[in-house]
């Protein structure tokens, strides 16, 4: 049985939306992710970790838009950076539809940091008390949670998102295109730094991951789905 709303029938969603009253919202991006992951990283990872979740919750996964505010990244050609208010008319749309289909949980799963601020608007101007919001920041959390498992935690397509697209898309990672990169550092860490992303990077990857492996990506998914759902239930939302 799909979770996909998309790959649901008309009369199998409706029939499901008033059985199942939470929906997971997956966001990504479509941007240059090292030389050697594809430039969907963000999404697929975000739709593999949606299905994980929604199997243990049976929630719904709505329907995926594949880009997301990358302007940071705009410098590579081959990013797609959807500016910032498409994402926020989409993401109001998405739940003002959910709402009026009866969903109460609303669970965000954003796999790419320049969605969160977008999504974190967006909820706020939404909140009920006969609703629940939450959205889970992926590499926010993989960083968190990281422990001992990763040598360079961090980064940009570098040893944690590689060995996550190891385990998950093996087929999509092509080491052999594999270039590293030095982490920026930045000498003024209090203010926020707007540099072109190719000032600190000409791959577009930040950091190294030449010890990236499946088996890491494997116990660094585990440990974010085990949080997860550990604040699910918490809330009352699985």
């Amino acid at each position: 049985m799909t979770h996909y709303i998309s790959e649901m029938t008309g009369k199998q969603y409706l029939a499901r939306v008033k059985e199942v009253t939470t929906v997971i919202i997956p966001t990504g991006a479509c941007e240059i992710y090292g030389q050697h992951l594809p430039l969907g990283s963000d999404i697929l990872v975000a739709k593999k970790v949606a299905e994980m979740l929604a199997g243990q919750t049976g929630a719904l996964i709505a329907p995926v838009i594949e880009c997301g505010e990358s302007a940071s990244l705009k410098a590579f050609p081959c990013t797609f950076p959807m500016p910032g208010e498409v994402l926020a008319g989409y993401v109001k749309f998405l739940i003002e539809k959910f709402i009026a289909d009866g969903v109460k949980n609303f669970i965000f799963l954003t796999g790419h940091a320049g969605n969160v601020p977008i999504i974190d608007y967006a909820i706020k101007t939404h909140v009920r008390e006969d609703l629940k919001f939450c959205q889970f920041d992926w590499w926010c959390m993989t960083n968190a949670l990281s422990g001992d498992i990763f040598d360079f935690p961090g980064g940009h397509a570098a040893e944690c998102g590689t060995s996550i697209m190891m385990y998950l898309y093996p087929d999509l990672v092509d080491m052999d295109s594999y270039v590293g990169s030095e982490p920026h550092k930045n000498p003024y860490p209090e203010y926020t730094d707007y540099a072109p992303f190719t000032e600190k990077t000409s791959t577009g990857c930040i950091g190294f991951a030449e010890k990236a492996a499946p088996e890491k990506g494997r116990k660094i998914i585990d440990a974010c789905v085990q949080k997860m759902m550990e604040y699910l239930k918490s809330r009352g939302m699985a």
